[in-house]
This record gives structure tokens, C-alpha cells and sequence, in this order.
């Protein structure tokens, strides 16, 4: 019998295994120690003060995406937070009124215009430049002159350079990705080298990603990193090379309710509470969306889920039928999810598995 008591909740549920979660969280403390930079984790994941207070020591940062985390975090005692989505003039009010709580809110530009704007009539926050180190996404060409004008015009606010290796995602080896940490390290430190050049001085020097920070071989003259899906892992990061499948901590707990004719099961979860997220269709084992494991959380081989409606999931074979006697209606049965952050998104709360039994519910924090 299994030993998680599955039926005094209800489908689907956002399980997190606190066991599974310590040891990632441990592992990643290991590898910012050995690199030497300060662990500023990514709290965009988890959003749950029970988790930040497992993986920050005391005094230590966080990460955040949304405003609504940094309020949440700072309403229980958290004040040095960095907002790493970019600035704009429509989030001052908020900013400002963490800043007067005494927050040491950062915000991240990657314009001059916005360092002109903060700098002259913006929020009294610090303010980090966003380096795009290898094209992703957003931020300053690192060999542009307009870097050291922006850390000029902002003075006393400025607190230093950041960036985000996005590229690493689209990796199909280790080997790639530690040459995307590499380059992630080197384009960083070259803009806060020219900061330096003219005299200003650069507080912090910050890089991110979870694949970047699982194998950097050399952070020298960079200060800190700031992973975030490490916490939970997911099928995406097992298709990387990043962890392993044992390492993912959420799943959604599901029921079977449907035989189709043809050999597949009807589940309780679809798009809503699995999310719509298909990102291991680019890697070599496509896992639809999401591996399906026992109510135990062992992985059922040969199993995904296929294809999923607004609140159903379809559950199939990669080969041949599934026996419906072995999934009679009410079983109950776990899903790994493709991007844990998507599939996080779509629930309040945590129910949080500690040794194979529910020993607690983690709110989370959603909206923006």
C-alpha cells in the first residue's frame, strides 16, 4: 500500500518532496562555495517564503520577477531583494513604497534613457545594468560605451552588473553549456571592466541560470549567482544533463478518471494544472507534458502524458496500449512536469511530502 495518504487530498494537488528539495538546494549551496560567489537564489520558481527560508542563510538576497514577490518576501522580513525584470516608469509607485520600508530593493535597467529617468526623478532604489551576454533576451551590448555612461548618470544607485546566459537552454551537451557559462562570465565582466576603466566603481557583478551555475568551471570577479529553478529541477533540466529524474521535487498529484478505447487514461489534470509548457519537444526524449509516475513517485516507464484539454490530461503508452486493470478509476498517479515554474504557476500552494507523507501546505505567492 503506498504510504502517501492520496485520498484526504484532493486532484489535482501540487506535491513538493521536501527531501528532494534539501538535497538540490544543498547541492547548489556546494557549487556557489566551491566557485566562490555569494548564492543569491531566483525565488521566480518556488514563490514561497517556506522555501526561501530553507535556502537563504542569514542576511542573504534573493531574486525575484514580480513586484508581488518582492512585497511578500519583504513583508516577512527579506529586504535585500533584486527585481531582475526590467524597469519601468509604470512600477515606481511600488518600488518606492518597498524602498521606504527599507527594502534594499535593486531594479535592472538596460538603457540609458531609463538610468537618466531613475536617476532624475525615479524611485530611491539601487539600480543594477542588465548585460546580454549572448543575445536571448534583453540588455546592454557589453562594449558599449552607453554601459559606463548609464553607471555614470547613476551615482550613488548604482550597485553593479548583471546578466542572464538564456542561451544555455538551447545547449544539447554539458560541454555547451559550460562553454555558455564561460561566455556568460566573460561578457559580464568585460562591461564591468570598462565601468571600471572610468573610474566608477562596480559593487556587484551577478550572473544567472540554473544550467550556467550547475557547470561553470571559473566565476573569478564575478560575485554572486542567482539559479532558480534548481530548487524544484524538472524534466527540461533532466534533458540537459542538469540533474536527474530522481532529483525533481514537484509533481501533480492526479486521479484516473477514464478508460479510453483505444488503451489510454483519462486524468483529472490538464492544461490548468500541468500548464501548456512543451519545452523537452526540442531534446531527445520528448516527455509530451510530463512524465507520469505511482503514487508513490516512482516513475512508471513508458508512460507520458500525451496530449491535455483545459482539466484533462491523457495518459499513453510510448508503445502499445495501457491495461486499464491496472489503473482503475480513482488511482491515483504523479506528474513530473516539463518547466516546474510554468506548472507551479497554475496552484496556490504546496502540499509539501516529507519521508512519503504530507507533513504540511506551503502557500505560494502569485500575480504580478
Amino acid at each position: 500500500m503506498p504510504h502517501l495518504p492520496t485520498p484526504s487530498l484532493p486532484t489535482p494537488s501540487l506535491l513538493l518532496d521536501r527531501n528532494r528539495l534539501e538535497a538540490n538546494l544543498a547541492r547548489m549551496r556546494s557549487r556557489a562555495e566551491m566557485l566562490g560567489v555569494r548564492l543569491r537564489p531566483h525565488m521566480k520558481t518556488a514563490k514561497s517564503i517556506d522555501v526561501a527560508r530553507l535556502a537563504l542563510q542569514p542576511g542573504e538576497g534573493i531574486t525575484v520577477s514580480t513586484l508581488a514577490e518582492a512585497e511578500a518576501f519583504a513583508a516577512h522580513g527579506i529586504t535585500d531583494i533584486l527585481y531582475a525584470v526590467g524597469f519601468e516608469p509604470g512600477k515606481a509607485a511600488r518600488a518606492e513604497a518597498l524602498a521606504s520600508r527599507g527594502v534594499d530593493l535593486g531594479v535592472i535597467v538596460d538603457s540609458a534613457a531609463m538610468a537618466e529617468w531613475i536617476s532624475g526623478s525615479g524611485p530611491g532604489v539601487g539600480v543594477w545594468l542588465e548585460i546580454d551576454a549572448d543575445g536571448t533576451r534583453s540588455g546592454f551590448d557589453p562594449r558599449d560605451p552607453a554601459v559606463t555612461h548609464a553607471a555614470h548618470v547613476l551615482g550613488t544607485r548604482f550597485r553593479g552588473v548583471m546578466t542572464h546566459a538564456g542561451g544555455s537552454y538551447a545547449c544539447s551537451t554539458t560541454g555547451d553549456i559550460a562553454r555558455a557559462a564561460s561566455g556568460e562570465r566573460t561578457e559580464v565582466v568585460r562591461a564591468a571592466e570598462a565601468i571600471r576603466a572610468a573610474g566608477i566603481e562596480v559593487p556587484g557583478v551577478s550572473v544567472g541560470s540554473t544550467p550556467t551555475a550547475t557547470f561553470a568551471a571559473d566565476l573569478s570577479d564575478v560575485t554572486e549567482m542567482r539559479p532558480g529553478v534548481f530548487m524544484f529541477q524538472d524534466l527540461y533540466q533532466a534533458g540537459l544533463g542538469v540533474c536527474t529524474i530522481d532529483d525533481v521535487a514537484l509533481s501533480v498529484l492526479a486521479a484516473v478518471v477514464g478508460h479510453r478505447r483505444n488503451g489510454e487514461l483519462v486524468i483529472d489534470a490538464g492544461a490548468l494544472a500541468l500548464s501548456l509548457d512543451r519545452s523537452t519537444s526540442r531534446q531527445t526524449l520528448d516527455w509530451g507534458f510530463g512524465a507520469v509516475c505511482d503514487e508513490d513517485g516512482s516513475l512508471i516507464e513508458g508512460l507520458i502524458v500525451r496530449a491535455v484539454t483545459q482539466e484533462h490530461g491523457i495518459v499513453a503508452a510510448r508503445t502499445g496500449a495501457i491495461d486499464p486493470a491496472g489503473f482503475p478509476i480513482g488511482s491515483r498517479l504523479r506528474v513530473l512536469p516539463n518547466h516546474a515554474c510554468m506548472t507551479a504557476a497554475a496552484h496556490d500552494g504546496y502540499q509539501v511530502i516529507d519521508h512519503g507523507r504530507v507533513a504540511a501546505t506551503w502557500p505560494r505567492i502569485n500575480g504580478w
